[in-house]
Parts: structure tokens; C-alpha cells; sequence
């Protein structure tokens, strides 16, 4: 205990100062100082003691964020300079709060985010470094950090490097791969949006050479720093040039998703619930220029390791009005291609039948939802009468109650983020299947 005390009194004395002049500046009465500092004992004998707990660090943080808080009010009110800094006292705080519990990943969690909301962006990256450093085999952080740098910081260099880095530690997590693809595709959709809006044409013709500097790596097609970070430049010419040799780089062509794609299919021996996880995601970005080379590779590997799948179904299906909007004159006759692809499937695979038609389900809803509230058309008419098609299909051909299956899609795309598709196939289907108490319950769910 004397230990104990000991590194308390040394905290304390610390703050001694601080406190003081806290007092003589009037930004605190005397009678706060003397609580704040009583509080500031006990916490401090807690957290030096035997035995101690995270949750006594998170309580001690917080009565010195509402310490801080009371202090800002206070300098604002009384228009003077206040002495010390409550980020800093914060920020040491957390830091020995995760020397001493390393392994907690709550408290390095509750530091990035309190990091995150100060906009201590140096003091981000020391964390970060810190914490996949101690926790290099959660998949988790290092897809949060890559996350906070492209979306906080627009660097996709360094947000690349925590994927490739994460994977060398998690090859077996499908969920890194399938973000990491995500991630990139996201930067192409953004670098795609802005030659849009700067009136550049997309040149897709030019490929680069594959390189391949780190056999743990997974090789990527050749991208300069000016490629991947267009805003390197100091001013709107220099930005405008840099998306222009944009061009003439893979990234705007998908051959880094696809490179990934490629390697995640090594890594899992072509896993067809995996494949079947990348054409989901890459599907939600419609807009995207190169959304039909990446499904058309993803199709020709599937086509060729499993032509009969039905995830290989669902890939062709997709495909055929991949990047193509509802309100296109080139739209209906793609659907209809793509409607006679899948039939086909079902005639061909009556096994997966009900797979098939939930597919269809998913993929129908959003186009249906795209034009909801255009008058009626024969385009409406044909969605609206394929998604029943299709519902009856799906609960003909499945084991469950009637109306069940309906009802485990409509689960599912709620779980998915997917609660407008969700609430337009439960209305239809709540009608269809008025007795289902399932049906009726998530409708009232989803209205609510």
C-alpha cells in the first residue's frame, strides 16, 4: 500500500500547481480545488492500489472530462486564459490507463474514440501504431484504422497499408479480405465521382504492370503516390492534373479489387460462400464505372472452378444490368436478360430453386424501390410482378410454415442494413400471407 501511495502523492503534487492557479484565477472556488482534489486522492490510491480495475480508470476519465468541461464554461464566461490543458490530463490518463491493462480492448477503444472526437490526429496515429502492435490478430482494429484513415483523413495509402499489414496476421478472416476490397472499391467510386464532377473522361484502355515488392503482400497493380492521392496537390490545377494520369492507372478499372478477389480465392480454396459475400458487396455499388469488369471476372472464375453454383447464377444475374439505372433506356431490356438468365438457372438447378428465387428477391427489391414513385409503367409493372413470382416461388420450393421463408429473407435484410427493401417486401408479403404471425410482427416493426 505504501507503494501505492506513494506513486499517488507523486500524481497529485503534480497537479498541484495547476490547481492552484485554477483558484487564483477565480475559475474555481476554493471549496471546489479542495473537492476536486480530495476526488483526485481517492481515485489516484484506487488506481495505484492492488488489484485495481479498468472501470476505475474509466470513472476517474470521467470526472475529469466533467472537470474540463465545468473549467471551459467557466474561461469562456470569465474571459481569461486558463492554465494547463483537461486534454492533456485526459490523454495521460487513458495512456497509463492501457499500460496497465494492455489486453483491454474497451479502454483502447474509448481512447481512439476520445482521439477521434478532439481531433488529436498525431496522437491517433501513436495510438493506433500501439494498439495493432499488442493486438496484431484482431481483425477488427486493423479495419478500423483503415476505415478512420481514408474516411477522417482521405489517405488511402495508409489505410491500404493497415489492410495489407492486418492480412499478414489474419489471412484467415474472411471479413478483413471482403473489407479490405471494400475499402478500395470505395476509394474508386470517390476518385470516379470527382472526374465526374471536373467533366474528365474515364480512359479504361491503359493497363500497368503487376508488381509484386513484398512476397507477403498481395500483389497490386502499379499506382503512384499522385495515383491514390489525388489531393497531394497544393492547389485545384494540380488536383485536376493528378485525376487526369488517374486515367491511365488500374485503380479506375477495378484491378485492385479484382487482385484482391484473386488472392482471397487462393486463401480460402475458392470458397463459394466467400465469392458469393464479394458479388454481394460489390453489387451496392451501382453506380460505379467498373462494376461490370469486376462482376465479369468474378463470373469467368466462377464459371470456370463452379459453373453449376448457385452463387455462379447469382453473379450472371447480376451482371447483365450491372451499372445500369432503372430510368436508362438500355434498363429493361438488361432486365429482361437477366430475368431469362435466371430462369433458366431454375429450370436447369430445380434443387435451388428457393436459393435462386431469394437471390432474385434481393436483387429485384432496390430496383423496385428506385422507381416507387414513378407513375405506373410497364418497368413497375414487371418488378412489382416478378418480386411475387418469385415470393410464391421461394415459399413453394421451402420446408418451412407458409409465409416463413418471407419472413427469414425479411429478418435477414433487415440485419443487412437493408430496412427500406425489407419494409417494401413485408407490406406485399403480410398481405399474401395474412395468418403468418411472423410477418405481421416484423411489419409492425419495420413501420414503427
Amino acid at each position: 500500500m505504501a507503494g501505492a501511495s506513494d506513486k499517488a502523492r507523486f500524481y497529485l503534487e503534480n497537479s498541484a500547481s495547476e490547481l492552484n492557479e485554477l483558484e487564483r484565477k477565480k475559475i474555481f472556488t476554493r471549496e471546489e480545488i479542495v473537492s476536486i482534489a480530495k476526488k483526485r486522492s481517492d481515485f489516484e490510491h484506487t488506481i495505484n492500489a492492488r488489484g485495481s480495475h479498468p472501470s476505475d480508470y474509466v470513472r476517474y476519465i470521467e470526472f475529469e472530462k466533467n472537470v474540463g468541461a465545468l473549467r471551459r464554461k467557466r474561461v469562456k464566461r470569465l474571459g481569461v486564459k486558463a492554465p494547463g490543458s483537461g486534454q492533456k490530463t485526459i490523454f495521460f490518463l487513458y495512456n497509463r490507463a492501457v499500460k496497465k491493462f494492455p489486453g483491454d480492448l474497451d479502454l483502447w477503444m474509448q481512447y481512439i474514440e476520445f482521439a477521434r472526437k478532439e481531433k488529436a490526429f498525431k496522437k491517433l496515429n501513436e495510438i493506433f501504431t500501439a494498439v495493432v502492435r499488442l493486438h496484431p490478430t484482431k481483425p477488427g482494429l486493423w479495419i478500423y484504422a483503415a476505415h478512420y484513415f481514408m474516411e477522417s483523413q482521405a489517405d488511402i495509402t495508409n489505410a491500404r497499408s493497415y489492410m495489407q499489414r492486418g492480412l499478414r496476421f489474419n489471412k484467415s478472416s474472411e471479413n478483413l479480405w471482403l473489407e479490405y476490397a471494400k475499402l478500395e472499391t470505395i476509394y474508386i467510386a470517390k476518385i470516379a465521382g470527382r472526374r465526374k464532377v471536373l467533366g474528365l473522361d474515364v480512359d479504361r484502355t491503359k493497363q500497368a504492370d503487376d508488381q509484386d515488392e513484398d512476397a507477403e503482400m498481395i500483389a497490386l497493380p502499379s499506382v503512384t503516390a499522385e495515383d491514390i492521392n489525388p489531393t497531394l496537390g497544393e492547389d485545384e490545377g494540380a488536383d485536376e492534373v493528378a485525376l487526369q494520369n488517374l486515367a491511365a492507372a488500374p485503380v479506375l478499372t477495378g484491378a485492385i479489387p479484382i487482385a484482391i478477389f484473386d488472392s482471397a480465392m487462393k486463401q480460402f480454396h475458392n470458397s463459394e460462400n466467400l465469392a458469393e459475400q464479394f458479388v454481394e458487396m460489390f453489387a451496392d455499388f451501382d453506380l460505379l464505372p467498373c462494376l461490370k469488369q469486376i462482376l465479369g471476372h468474378i463470373l469467368q472464375h466462377l464459371q470456370q472452378a463452379a459453373p453449376r453454383s448457385v452463387v455462379t447464377f447469382a453473379c450472371d444475374f447480376r451482371l447483365q444490368f450491372a451499372g445500369i439505372q432503372p430510368t436508362s433506356p438500355m434498363f429493361p431490356s438488361a432486365l429482361r436478360t437477366a430475368l431469362e438468365t435466371l430462369d433458366s438457372a431454375i429450370k436447369q438447378n430445380s434443387d435451388a430453386t428457393a436459393q435462386l428465387a431469394r437471390l432474385a428477391i434481393r436483387q429485384l427489391l432496390p430496383v423496385l424501390r428506385a422507381v416507387e414513385d414513378a407513375e405506373e409503367s410497364a418497368l413497375k409493372k414487371v418488378l412489382q410482378s416478378s418480386v411475387r413470382k418469385y415470393s410464391r416461388l421461394l415459399e413453394e420450393n421451402s420446408p418451412n410454415g407458409i409465409g416463413d421463408a418471407i419472413a427469414d429473407l425479411v429478418e435477414s435484410l433487415s440485419r443487412g442494413s437493408k430496412e427500406a427493401d425489407a419494409r417494401r417486401l413485408v407490406q406485399s408479403s403480410a398481405r399474401q400471407y395474412p395468418n403468418n404471425e411472423r410477418l405481421s410482427q416484423l411489419q409492425k416493426s419495420l413501420e414503427t
